[in-house]
């Protein structure tokens, strides 16, 4: 019985985490579009507006790239399962849940982050500049991220949260350069000025744009950009940096339950792991990134139904002989 009471706590835990770390996603990706096509030519803003759609995985709409519609779309709409409020309402259900596991601090956090995005519009927020609303979305995940570390006893419950909003990055950013792996492959000659902007934003929707200045310089080129966003070992939103700490989170989930036995999600995670750690940017984009994130894409899908599989819906043959 406490094993079952496990599964459902870690599930609940797990999608909490996933879906505060997508609400904070989406919100960044929208700020920072609908910034830059403020200087972009309106065919490319057009395009700009298509490639977000594909980042989010969603259907572009028919709304002619209207930024106030598709603000609506990605920010207030309850039949897009990808729009903010739809996600902060669902992390808000999972942490309803569970609110025994999660500490008080916890709960008034996601609690407090969802009234605040129920209790406006999109008239409101366009009126008063949708930045703000949108900045104030991802300081409530970050917020609540913070207060998880400092009030959460850093056991299973703890590493399932972690698993679950790595598990997301990684796939989040896989993604996002996945979208933009035939900019990033070859350069344009043409409207140089817009590929700047382009290349800065990339780095942007992924908070990197300062991080990445630092290692390298304040001209982005698509070869250094790949390779800080996809094999960065050091930046918390690179898709190395996200497994490493997945493997960690997984490690310890396996130790404290005991399912040494069960190996398949720590090989998937760490064959990830290894080849993150040792393929080099140029022999990738010699052979075909695209092909690449494709595969780093379904590998995460496949670590993320051996997690389900392993410690959510396993048989009950296995939970009556443990």
């Amino acid at each position: 019985m406490a094993e079952a009471m496990l599964s459902r706590v870690a599930d609940n835990l797990y999608w909490m985490s996933r879906y505060l770390e997508r609400a904070e996603h989406i919100s960044r990706l929208l700020a920072v579009n609908l910034n830059t096509m403020l200087d972009y030519s309106p065919a490319r803003a057009d395009h700009s507006w298509a490639r977000l759609f594909e980042c989010l995985q969603i259907p572009q709409p028919d709304v002619e790239n209207d930024p106030y519609a598709i603000t609506q779309l990605l920010t207030f709409e309850p039949d897009n399962a990808n729009s903010i409020v739809t996600c902060i309402a669902s992390a808000r259900e999972n942490a309803r849940h569970v609110r025994e596991q999660i500490s008080s601090e916890m709960w008034e956090q996601l609690n407090l982050l969802y009234l605040q995005v129920r209790s406006t519009d999109i008239d409101t927020i366009w009126g008063e500049e949708p930045y703000s609303f949108l900045r104030m979305v991802r300081d409530g995940a970050y917020l609540f991220q913070g207060i998880t570390d400092s009030t959460m006893s850093h056991g299973e419950g703890w590493h399932f949260i972690q698993a679950g909003r790595c598990i997301e990055r990684a796939n989040m950013t896989a993604t996002l350069l996945d979208v933009h792996s035939s900019f990033l492959d070859t350069r344009s000659e043409d409207h140089v000025g817009d590929d700047y902007l382009e290349l800065v934003s990339i780095l942007k929707f992924c908070t990197a744009f300062e991080a990445y200045c630092k290692i390298y310089t304040a001209d982005p080129q698509p070869a250094t950009i790949t390779e800080f966003l996809m094999l960065n070992a050091q930046f918390p939103h690179s898709i190395c940096f996200a497994i490493d700490q997945l493997q960690v989170a997984l490690n310890a989930i396996a130790e404290a339950t005991e399912k040494h036995k069960v190996v398949r999600t720590n090989r998937l995670v760490g064959r990830l792991r290894a080849a993150l750690g040792f393929d080099q940017v140029d022999e990738i984009m010699a052979s075909s990134l695209r092909d690449y994130l494709a595969d780093i894409q379904r590998q995460c899908a496949q670590i993320h139904v051996a997690i389900h599989q392993t410690y959510i819906a396993y048989p009950i043959e296995s939970a009556l002989t443990s």
